[in-house]
């Protein structure tokens, strides 16, 4: 059983809807989750804006189903369908809520119906949008604009891979794609999950956990 107690220093730097805390999901909502991966985590969030002052690595999709609430999300080797309290459980770190605004809520049950499509297809660890694979924002990105008709719903900016302020690439991320072989996409098209949770069709709130 995980409960997430968010007190004191995270109201500090969260504002709006993001001081409020819910402990109760519904299906369309995104929860934002700084993941325990690594030097792969830091080198996203070096890169990555936050959302209201807080670094995430990670964003997936919910689900409320009858025999109990579970994540869509692309992680590990593929896109998976796995329970909210697996997704819980990989952080001891405050997850966020963003729950789409009243007027698009209609997009919520195509946006999953996509989604359960996707499940079984390879995690796209070159970070690119559109090659047959999905990273965790890529995969919300196209299951919004499959709902919205083919439509962006969210955005797609051009993507860095250096530090702000700097010139130069993120150590983590020269590190990454020399093991891969392959050039940093440096200003490719993309999504991460900062970009997403800044967008004005969401609300922002704490998830508290405690229903769990």
């Amino acid at each position: 059983m995980f409960k997430y107690f968010f007190v004191g220093f995270l109201i500090c730097f969260l504002n709006g809807h993001a001081q409020e805390k819910i402990n109760t999901l519904k299906s369309g909502d995104l929860l934002f989750q700084n993941g325990e991966c690594g030097e792969l985590c830091i080198a996203i969030n070096k890169v990555t804006p936050a959302i209201y002052g807080k670094h995430f690595s990670h964003v997936g999709l919910v689900s409320v189903e009858q025999n109990g609430i579970f994540v869509i999300e692309a992680t590990g080797d593929s896109v998976q369908k796995n329970t909210l309290k697996t997704f819980l459980s990989r952080t001891q770190n405050p997850v966020l809520v963003g729950r789409l605004k009243q007027n698009f809520q209609a997009l919520i049950p195509e946006a999953l119906a996509f989604s359960e499509q996707q499940i079984g297809v390879p995690y796209d660890d070159d970070f690119l949008y559109d090659n047959g694979k999905y990273y965790c924002s890529e995969l919300v990105y196209d299951a919004f604009k499959n709902a919205n008709k083919i439509h962006a719903f969210f955005e797609l900016f051009p993507m860095t891979f250096k530090a702000p302020g700097s010139d130069a690439f993120f150590p983590g991320w020269v590190k990454y794609y020399e093991a891969k072989g392959m050039e940093v996409p440096e200003g490719k098209l993309g999504c991460n999950p900062g970009g997403i949770g800044q967008s004005d069709k969401i609300d922002i709130y704490i998830y508290d956990g405690s229903t769990l």
